[in-house]
């Protein structure tokens, strides 16, 4: 590459930075409504892990003493110890989804080796907790008669094989596609609106009659628009590990770190190509936040692609973001090369591409 060549990427890149410096209005439009997400999907995760649930003991023997205790450390549920009236008054003012009942005859009907139900009281105004309800209860009596051993009328061994290494909590997996939403939001405005300001405040005719090479005024916005979109994503996943969220092992921090260049060169294309595009600030804010947002969304980035709906699963397979969630997961995660290749390879290949459309988009507006 000649040397004045360079020099015109190093002075576009050093100008990007510092006008993005000054007018950081852009790094808020990008990190607000991930935060946003971050905050829904954490109150979402507090709401259905585990759902609230009354229990009241009437039974003070040594059966109704152990399936009290079996129901505490079953953690399935929220609980809070109640009398029935207290239990009543809960359910009422809608506290608890649920009242568990331990009859006092309970003991009894175990020694008697007579049916010894367990009463429950559900409200059933939401489909999705009393199916919780519906499930955990019966796991909790199972993991009681599993506690009685060879004693037991009913033989129950419980035997779980995990697939994965380490089990990840609900808000954590959902905050991986939060981070690539961030890198394609922030890359999108990011860049897009520098290349936009070049037409609004006219600085685009300087550099028509500047006698500098276009390859290197995109390169210089390319560049500027990744590095801020990289060091981004960075810090989301350095402040994700020192909350315990985001904590790769040994090598697999270096191929989330590839990941994560390769989302951010992506999103830094697309960014250039709308801005040049549109060349006006405000639309290009907009029309950025809805691209970034439909691609998370057609990503599957809300839940587990793999149970997604079938047609939301062949969308996906276009959609590139879908790849970069998968591995980084995979990275993070469970430390785990799964596909690594396919998905490096599908978003090398969008990265030429974005970048090759956002050097087309730019070029023919500064020619034109």
């Amino acid at each position: 590459m000649h040397p004045s060549t360079v020099r015109v990427i190093w002075a576009i890149y050093r100008k990007d930075l510092a006008v993005w410096w000054q007018n950081r209005v852009s790094l808020v439009a990008s990190i607000m409504p991930v935060v946003g997400f971050l905050v829904v999907q954490a109150v979402g995760a507090a709401a259905v892990g585990r759902n609230p649930v009354a229990l009241v003991t009437l039974d003070s023997g040594p059966a109704g003493q152990q399936m009290q205790q079996i129901i505490h450390t079953a953690d399935v549920f929220r609980l809070t110890d109640a009398t029935p009236e207290q239990a009543q008054a809960l359910l009422h003012d809608l506290r608890v989804a649920a009242v568990i009942t331990i009859p006092a005859d309970f003991t009894q009907r175990v020694l008697a080796h007579d049916p010894a139900p367990v009463e429950v009281t559900l409200n059933n105004l939401n489909l999705d907790f009393a199916n919780d309800i519906r499930r955990a209860v019966p796991d909790a009596i199972t993991q009681y008669y599993a506690a009685q051993g060879s004693a037991s009328p009913i033989k129950v061994t419980i035997r779980e094989t995990d697939l994965r290494q380490r089990d990840i909590q609900f808000f954590q997996y959902n905050v991986l596609p939060l981070l690539v939403l961030l890198l394609v939001l922030n890359g999108l405005v990011t860049s897009g609106i520098a290349a936009a300001r070049e037409w609004e405040s006219r600085t685009v005719k300087e550099m028509l009659l500047a006698p500098i090479p276009g390859r290197g005024i995109i390169l210089g916005k390319v560049l500027a628009g990744f590095t801020v979109t990289f060091l981004l994503g960075l810090l989301m996943l350095l402040m994700g590990a020192a909350l315990d969220w985001t904590r790769p092992a040994g090598v697999e921090w270096l191929t989330s770190l590839m990941i994560i260049a390769l989302v951010s060169f992506m999103a830094t294309g697309l960014g250039v190509a709308v801005g040049a595009a549109v060349q006006h600030i405000q639309p290009v804010t907009g029309l950025s936040i809805n691209v970034a947002f439909y691609l998370f969304f057609l990503a599957g980035g809300i839940g587990v692609l793999a149970f997604q709906p079938a047609w939301l699963q062949a969308v996906a397979v276009f959609n590139p973001l879908a790849y970069g969630v998968h591995a980084l997961q995979m990275a993070v995660f469970y430390g785990s090369t799964d596909q690594l290749g396919r998905d490096m390879l599908v978003l090398s290949l969008c990265s030429l591409a974005a970048l090759g459309l956002g050097a087309l988009s730019l070029r023919r507006g500064i020619s034109a």
